[in-house]
């Protein structure tokens, strides 16, 4: 594992996208998120990069991508579904196994001044240092993170996997998932307690600008800024922490990529809406298609 700093710092990177969840600084009238169209003789899978959280005021529902989801007739997420009352029951249990450590608190392992610093940060979510006593320090760090970019503007109900699901729900047509919500959290849930500690505390001295690095992928997700987002969310990555990068996308992108073949060689159009991270780069989801075959055309 790379040192734990650049674990940190990655990790909040992506924790967005990971679980909830890649407005931008002058966002363009109309966004142009890059998406692309595989097929074969009888099978079409049009697939969407999305961000899990935008500001409301960012307009992406481009004439191209409504016809590819006028078209589709299956719907497939990163989960069965975005829906926060529906995921409730789940997440409650989920939450109590992986996030919740009391014999293990963390006044046990932050000083006087990072417990004070953790009460500051805790106040963005309505809490305290210590209601949060009893997180693990990854889901701490998470609720501080989350809440601190909501504070900037972003909002889950206006992300994009949110509203894709919505526009298909019109034609009565649900999600399938991609994966569970118990594999994405154990993604964070899996990482050492020296790791969870070191991510919780660069997240307590950056959570004042937790929105700045989301606010440049939005912006270049806008623009279709396919480099950008390589060179931000995955190059990097990949370079400073390979485990990191392999659990969160390299994994990923091999188990989703088995699925979709299995989609081929069935019949019909399929609408795929997943974070942006996963179709972009080396290991991306695309990347594996070509390699087994399979080839892509970019569409926006």
């Amino acid at each position: 594992m790379a040192g734990f700093a650049a674990f940190a710092r990655l990790a909040r990177r992506t924790a967005a996208a990971a679980l909830v969840a890649v407005s931008a600084f002058c966002a363009p009238a109309l966004a142009q998120p890059a998406f692309w169209v595989v097929k074969d003789a009888d099978s079409t899978i049009y697939l969407l990069g999305t961000v899990h959280l935008l500001k409301p005021e960012t307009v992406w529902k481009t004439d191209k991508l409504l016809a590819a989801m006028k078209e589709a007739g299956q719907l497939w997420l990163e989960l069965p579904t975005t829906d926060p009352q529906a995921m409730a029951p789940e997440m409650m249990k989920l939450v109590t196994r992986y996030g919740l450590s009391p014999g293990s608190p963390l006044s046990g392992d932050l000083t006087p001044e990072e417990l004070k610093t953790l009460d500051e940060a805790a106040k963005l979510a309505g809490l305290s240092a210590a209601q949060l006593n009893n997180f693990r320090p990854w889901f701490a760090a998470l609720t501080i993170s989350n809440a601190a970019m909501m504070r900037a503007g972003y909002d889950p109900s206006s992300g994009v996997d949110m509203n894709v699901e919505a526009i298909f729900k019109t034609r009565d047509i649900r999600p399938t998932g991609l994966e569970t919500a118990e594999q994405q959290i154990k993604v964070f849930a899996n990482m050492t307690r020296e790791e969870e500690l070191a991510y919780l505390r660069t997240t307590m001295e950056e959570y004042e600008k937790a929105s700045t690095e989301l606010d440049q992928m939005v912006a270049q997700w806008s623009h279709g800024d396919v480099a950008g987002l390589e060179q931000m969310f995955v190059t990097d990555m990949k370079d400073e922490s390979p485990e990191l990068y392999d659990a969160l996308l390299k994994n990923r992108n091999a188990n989703w990529t088995v699925k979709i073949q299995e989609m081929l060689k069935g019949k019909g159009t399929v609408f795929i809406a997943v974070g942006a991270g996963h179709l972009i780069g080396p290991d991306s989801v695309l990347a594996m298609l070509k390699a087994k075959g399979v080839k892509s055309e970019r569409l926006q």
